[in-house]
């Protein structure tokens, strides 16, 4: 879903950036290193849609929640952002290593928000789940 809104919305002349937040964390990283962050951050702050894919596959050390907490915080109210994740809001404190840092990154997604679950299995393994069987 966030793919398909990500591929419409240059059609309505929108600026558009879709990452796994894992690649985008370490593009961040490097821009600290190189001195580049808040250039970085002010291009990112700057699109009309940032998408950003896979939040809590892989936990955060102290570096990246707080660079993701910029992130976040710099695009509030600017932009829109679109989040795909596997865990619920009550594990994002394990995700980014800090209670502070997630409840502070919630306040700013969830505000002016649309949720949507998803349930069910997954759509990439609807080819391996065994076949129902019909019958009477």
């Amino acid at each position: 879903m966030s793919i398909a809104l990500g591929l419409r919305a240059p059609a309505a002349h929108k600026r558009v950036l879709f990452r796994p937040v894992p690649d985008l964390l370490d593009e961040l990283v490097a821009a600290t290193v190189d001195h580049t962050l808040a250039a970085r951050l002010e291009v990112l702050g700057r699109l009309d849609l940032l998408i950003l894919d896979e939040l809590g596959y892989l936990p955060m050390d102290t570096r990246r929640a707080n660079l993701f907490f910029q992130l976040i915080s710099r695009g509030y109210e600017r932009g829109s952002i679109i989040l795909t994740s596997n865990k619920p809001f009550e594990e994002w404190g394990m995700v980014f290593g800090d209670e502070v840092i997630a409840s502070a990154v919630l306040d700013r997604l969830l505000h002016h928000s649309h949720l949507i679950p998803i349930t069910g299995s997954s759509y990439r393994t609807k080819d391996k789940r065994p076949a129902k069987q019909g019958g009477t």
